[in-house]
């Protein structure tokens, strides 16, 4: 059986050999780190907005049992109705249960990872429901029937070539390189979805617990439609979401659009306060919202409680090398990047493929922690997965061995001395370097890189 390790090697080997996947993703994430860092000083001292910003979920955080129920309280004061999901399984079901109730035959949705995290729309497609994704790059995806790729951009994998293609197989298009020609074909259908949906699914970046209501930052207007039109709202929405005030979002979305999209502000800032009132014309008879645990809440209490600042931006994805090179399919799960490699062990995550693999997707080089727009140390947490997994016997047992061996050599100068002399005198040894190419640990190095030489003479020596 090929271990988790030899998982993700495999998926990102073959995403390294696609020349098309590499295009597309140096392209969408140049893009967004020239856009992220030429808008963010635009709106202040970066470091003074990341800050802020970081400010506002270490205390939100640390506060979070009781900004949960009051989150509740106030959410059904506004006349809608919350529910508590443990795990994706729980959430699934109260989603379906309240579906069930209402007699939803089609459900619209707006663009959300947490309800991509609990697998959604497999689940009531499986129940009879059809479930249309509404967010452009989601709507390209699920007809590919494939998963994200990237937090922001779901479809940051596809050239425009292969979305004609697609929507020509599909929806019966022409095919045509004009990407305005393709917006306004998927408009068409998603219209009527939007006409004719029973119940309308979002999440929420940010749950406000004083006055109970959800904030939504979209770009292509479908999240206002999606929680206005069809009669049933129900919003999917980790607890990590919950802010104290509506004074703590100002900070956060600053940093979110600029971090994100490079983007001052979105094109659509939505606020939801609960169901349509006696009076009000438009709106849901009913608002829904779900509040999702699936591992949040054991993080609290643990080393990676700060993965739970995170605003869910993609700034560390865009600038990951690994990511960059390997794509988000590679990591087996619904986050990938930096983040999702910290988060995905963690969560209860059932379509994770390969968790234990994932600590090991980063080269530690800090690129992540600089674009955080809230400071999370994302390295310092990788290496004390690493740690973790290593206490759980994942690691490899040659891999052991090197850091048994390397622990004694440099515990003593004497054996340190020792240990290079044995080095030098080894490689000089006709065949042995060519060798260490071709097995572990020098052949997982050598697939991409050439070995260092080991150096005739230390500075000490």
């Amino acid at each position: 059986m090929t271990s988790p390790i030899g998982k993700f090697r495999e998926k990102s080997r073959e995403a390294m050999a696609s020349p098309v996947l590499t295009k597309a993703l140096k392209n969408a994430t140049d893009k967004f780190i020239a856009g992220r860092t030429g808008t963010l000083p635009k709106l202040g001292d970066p470091i003074r907005l990341k800050d802020e910003a970081r400010a506002v979920k270490v205390r939100c955080i640390a506060r979070l049992d009781k900004l949960v129920a009051q989150f509740a309280e106030n959410y059904r004061k506004n006349g809608g109705q919350v529910h508590f999901a443990s795990d994706a399984k729980e959430a699934r079901e109260i989603l379906h249960s309240i579906a069930k109730e209402n007699q939803v035959k089609l459900v619209a949705k707006s663009k959300s990872m947490a309800t991509e995290e609990i697998e959604l729309n497999h689940f009531l497609e499986g129940k009879g429901i059809q479930v249309v994704e509404t967010d452009l790059g989601e709507y390209i995806i699920q007809l590919a029937k494939e998963k994200p790729s990237h937090i922001i951009t779901p479809a940051i994998h596809k050239t425009k070539e292969q979305v004609s293609s697609l929507f020509h197989e599909k929806l019966g298009s022409p095919e045509t390189s004009d990407i305005s020609e393709m917006t306004r074909t998927a408009k068409k259908v998603l219209r009527d979805v939007f006409l004719t949906a029973d119940m309308g699914v979002t999440g929420a970046n940010f749950a406000v617990a004083e006055t109970g209501t959800l904030t939504l930052v979209t770009n292509e207007g479908n999240g206002r439609m999606v929680t206005s039109l069809p009669r049933v709202h129900v919003a999917v929405v980790g607890v990590e979401k919950i802010v104290e005030t509506l004074s703590d979002v100002p900070p956060l979305l600053k940093v979110l659009p600029a971090s994100a999209t490079g983007q001052k502000i979105t094109v659509y800032f939505s606020i939801i306060s609960g169901p349509r009132r006696p009076g009000e014309t438009d709106g849901p008879e009913q608002s829904h919202v779900i509040l999702l645990d699936n591992g949040r809440i054991d993080m609290l209490g643990s080393d990676y409680r700060e993965s739970l600042y995170c605003i869910r931006c993609g700034a560390c994805l865009n600038v990951c090398p690994v990511y960059q090179a390997v794509g988000g399919h590679s990591y087996g799960g619904t986050y990938p990047g930096p983040i999702g490699a910290v988060v995905t062990p963690l969560l209860h995550d059932e379509d994770a493929k390969y968790p234990a693999a994932l600590p090991q997707a980063s080269s530690l080089c800090g690129a992540c922690r600089d674009a955080c727009p809230v400071k999370i140390d994302l390295p310092r947490m990788l290496v004390s997965l690493r740690k973790d997994g290593v206490k759980k016997g994942e690691s490899a047992f040659w891999e052991g061995l090197a850091f048994k061996l390397w622990a004694w050599a440099a515990s003593s100068p004497s054996r340190f001395h020792f240990a290079a002399k044995t080095v030098r005198f080894l490689l000089k040894v006709p065949g042995l370097k060519g060798m260490a190419k071709v097995l572990p640990p020098g052949s997982g190095w050598a697939m991409a890189r050439e070995l260092p030489e080991f150096p005739e003479k230390f500075g000490w020596e």
